[in-house]
């Protein structure tokens, strides 16, 4: 008969927590708590016999997405005791969840409106550079000219004199395509959304028009993605898509990377079939060097999937900050006393889970 571990195995595979106070009251509450390499903190680094090694015998795992290494069923199944894998973060689309819930792990994220906030906040920002042609004026004045063939500007909002203003559409109404709603409302755009999963009273609520897709990309002068990746939206737009936006119209992905066809996107900015795009996430991150996208100039507005990383006030960014690490513990404790904590993403595991683990108190 094996002897019972004395303490449950928290395994920190994302340490993004440099203070350690998360790791010190878990420890605190009894768990015995294994903290990846610093170097992984960047979501790189890992290989997955170090992985297996640091997570061997995990009653729970911690953190964010690792480059590299998909969350399969077999790499779960080296785990048996694993009762919870806690996501740092909102995303979780590199874990095979159906694989998840047959071995009645639950997979919980921390929708954390500092998180959430931020990239709704940063896919505005995105809209107006893009818009106002901001980086096109800047490097115009810097290097000599002035009104002379300045570069062209867009006035979003309806006016008075009869000016309809600009429609944007938002494909996923969910937290993000929300609050980017909300932020809208002051400047007098339509807004169009897509989301067959949300009811009338949410469109009714944030001022937004119910579109079908087909209709919100022909008549959008900015298309936005805020949606889940799955197997429904996996490159939801593609070739075809692009081909039924304005030619004038600009492109924004702040969501996933896997929601784009990344050839098409080059060939709809290098062709002119749309005007412009700003990306802030990849099908494969960082994008590789020879990436054509990377070539295209002024015609798009790259970013290093930091959407989400702000500060609040100085300080170094963070993903949702201690808001986030403070949930993400409290979720992950939860589950180790046997009890069912919030944000699970995977709810059909629970009836799998409260058999292995509900009421079983490991603290």
């Amino acid at each position: 008969m094996t002897n019972p571990k004395i303490a449950p195995k928290v395994a920190v595979v994302v340490p993004w927590d440099r203070s350690g106070e998360s790791y010190r009251y878990m420890e605190d509450a009894g768990c015995d708590v294994a903290i990846a390499d610093a170097a992984w903190a960047s979501g790189f680094h890992a290989t997955r016999g170090t992985y297996v090694e640091l997570c061997n015998g995990a009653d729970a795992i911690s953190g964010a997405r690792l480059e590299g290494i998909p969350i399969s069923g077999d790499l779960l199944a080296e785990f048996p005791d694993l009762r919870i894998y806690c996501r740092y973060n909102i995303g979780y689309d590199d874990i095979d969840l159906a694989a998840a819930t047959e071995l009645g792990v639950i997979v919980t994220n921390s929708p954390v409106e500092s998180n959430w906030g931020a990239v709704a906040e940063n896919t505005f920002a995105f809209m107006l550079g893009l818009l106002k042609n901001l980086r096109a004026r800047d490097t115009h004045v810097k290097e000599g000219g002035w009104r002379e063939d300045e570069p062209g500007a867009t006035y979003l909002g309806r006016r008075h004199d009869g000016y309809g203003g600009i429609t944007v559409g938002i494909i996923g109404l969910g937290r993000v395509g929300s609050r980017l709603s909300d932020l809208l409302q002051p400047w007098r755009v339509r807004i169009l959304a897509y989301d067959p999963y949300v009811e009338d009273s949410k469109f009714i609520h944030h001022n937004a028009e119910r579109a079908d897709l087909e209709t919100l990309l022909k008549e959008s002068d900015v298309v936005t993605l805020h949606c889940d990746l799955n197997d429904e939206t996996r490159r939801i737009i593609g070739e075809a898509e692009f081909g039924k936006m304005q030619s004038s119209a600009i492109f924004i992905n702040a969501a996933r990377g896997g929601l784009v066809d990344q050839d098409a996107l080059f060939h709809a900015l290098d062709g002119g079939s749309i005007a412009a795009a700003a990306i802030d996430v990849y099908e494969t991150e960082p994008p590789p060097k020879q990436s054509p996208l990377l070539g295209l100039g002024d015609k798009i507005m790259l970013a290093p999937h930091s959407a989400g990383r702000t500060t609040s006030g100085g300080g170094r960014a963070t993903m949702g900050g201690a808001e986030n690490i403070s949930m993400q513990t409290e979720i992950l404790l939860t589950a180790l006393r046997g009890e069912v904590p919030k944000c699970v993403v995977n709810p059909d595991a629970l009836p799998a889970w409260r058999k292995r683990f509900e009421g079983k108190n490991l603290l």
